[in-house]
């Protein structure tokens, strides 16, 4: 049922991923409307600033935060198409106030988690791991937000209550002659609170779901896993980058699901999440530093169609009662990448046939392979490369930004210019530079530093990400699982 309520919930009036309905249906009045939308995004500020940065990157991924009265309290749903949106009734958000606000919130986004973690069928249809989730959810909202209870309405609590469950748990076992757990080892971690509540000869299951998304059904799993691991990885890039607020909630989330599962246990290690806590996991093929370069080069080769608004078509849409659309048109313009390798040093095994790989599956684009010390020096994937005469970023900056040609620039026979892997000149600045390098050599400011992605070799500088303005920057280990 909706956020803790006790009666038996209404069935959905509208398609609950239909916005146009949602906001359209019995709409609260306009001054109620805003306050609640002032608390959400007072509630939204709090936790990103100093609560829950998990929950501050859900939301951020939810681009429809939808004020509606066709549900009763709150809900993300994560539905088939793709799209994630927040769910609230304005007069609930107002009757709760700005810290049972935050609460729900921060109980919303942990279910999203919750539901990535844990995916396997015979848990999500067990209503004992369902309420298992709500003990464990809320006992670290309250410790986590430092609220002295569940946000309050009319005096009565809204929620299941983690201390109120453990008392139940506690007398139950206590008629059976068995012992009980005291209540930090009750909810030291999820799967704790599953089998001790299982342990139980009557678990208090409540007949329906505490929360409309799970009466509803609103979370797509493909929909989930994609938002939860984007989530994920961008919480672990602000730990790793000294955000102790990320750190201490992801680390906080990992000992949480200690002894999870197999499932689990993989999904931390392909994140490279073990990392925070000095061990590592074997994963599958894939390398925490390759999942990450694959995630920032597809958000830097965007698409190149043009999109124009077809006239003709779009008058008959309008005659019809349709949304105008805009169509594509246009050849798709040539996305062009260059691959910069620092010579100078060591350079860790398969980094070439990797990323040669890579930019094999990438659609239109067309790579242009550098070698590199002091100067610059184009080659193919294949060739063998030569260097270790001292190292220079200038050297490829200026190159890549076609300054001036470089004295190890391609011999005559190739016309003194760089040549791409087709045999295509490097026409214009680069959509992505991705630069192998030990990062040991004076820093340099590219013309355009939001193209330039660094890959720090072990026990190199990894100045770039330190840099003003900041670049995307991340090490890569000496072996890769090929």
């Amino acid at each position: 049922m909706p956020y803790g309520q006790t009666g038996r919930p209404r069935a959905p009036v509208v398609e609950l991923t239909d916005r146009r309905a949602l906001e359209r249906w019995r709409p609260a009045d306009s001054e109620t409307v805003e306050r609640a939308r002032r608390l959400k995004e007072q509630a939204l500020l709090d936790l990103g600033l100093t609560h829950s940065a998990i929950a501050s990157w859900i939301y951020s991924k939810c681009h429809h935060q939808v004020p509606t009265t066709a549900v009763d309290t709150a809900a993300v749903l994560a539905s088939g198409d793709g799209t994630c949106l927040l769910l609230y009734n304005p007069d609930f958000f107002v009757a709760l106030g700005l810290e049972g606000v935050r609460f729900v919130l921060f109980h919303e986004a942990r279910h999203l988690v919750q539901r990535h973690l844990f995916a396997e069928p015979e848990l999500l249809d067990d209503p004992v791991f369902t309420l298992a989730c709500e003990v464990t959810i809320n006992h670290v909202a309250l410790v986590r937000l430092g609220a002295r209870g569940l946000p309050v309405i009319d005096g009565r609590p809204v929620g299941v209550d983690p201390a109120r469950m453990h008392r139940a748990y506690q007398a139950d076992l206590a008629e059976q002659g068995l012992t009980a757990l005291p209540y930090e080892e009750f909810t030291a971690t999820d799967m704790i609170v599953y089998r001790e509540l299982r342990r139980m000869r009557r678990p208090p299951v409540p007949r329906l779901p505490p929360c409309v998304h799970l009466l509803l059904d609103g979370l797509d799993q493909e929909t989930v896993d994609r938002i939860g691991n984007e989530v994920l990885r961008s919480v672990l890039i602000a730990a790793r980058r000294g955000n102790a607020v990320a750190r201490g909630e992801l680390l906080d989330l990992l000992e949480r699901t200690e002894g999870a599962g197999e499932r689990v246990d993989r999904l931390w290690g392909d994140l490279g999440a073990h990392a925070l806590r000095g061990r590592t996991v074997a994963t599958r093929r894939v390398e925490w530093w390759q999942q990450w370069l694959v995630d920032v080069l597809g958000s830097k080769l965007r698409d190149g169609e043009r999109l124009v608004y077809p006239k003709k078509r779009g008058a008959v849409l309008a005659a019809l009662g349709h949304e105008p659309t805009l169509a594509r048109r246009g050849r798709e313009r040539v996305k062009t990448l260059v691959i910069a390798l620092d010579t100078s040093g060591s350079m860790p095994d398969g980094v070439v046939e990797w990323l040669t790989e890579l930019v094999g599956r990438i659609d239109g684009a067309e790579a242009h392979w550098l070698s590199f010390d002091a100067v610059v020096m184009p080659f193919r994937p294949g060739e063998r490369v030569y260097g270790g005469g001292g190292t220079s970023f200038a050297a490829v900056r200026d190159h890549v930004e076609g300054r001036h040609g470089a004295p190890g620039d391609r011999p005559a026979s190739d016309g003194g210019r760089p040549v791409a892997d087709g045999g295509g000149e490097l026409d214009g600045h680069p959509d992505a530079v991705i630069v192998l390098t030990d990062g040991h050599a004076p820093p340099i400011t590219p013309a355009m530093p939001d193209r330039w992605i660094w890959l720090i070799t072990p026990g190199g500088d990894d100045w770039p990400e330190r840099h003003h303005p900041p670049m995307a920057c991340h090490r890569v280990r000496p072996a890769l699982a090929m």
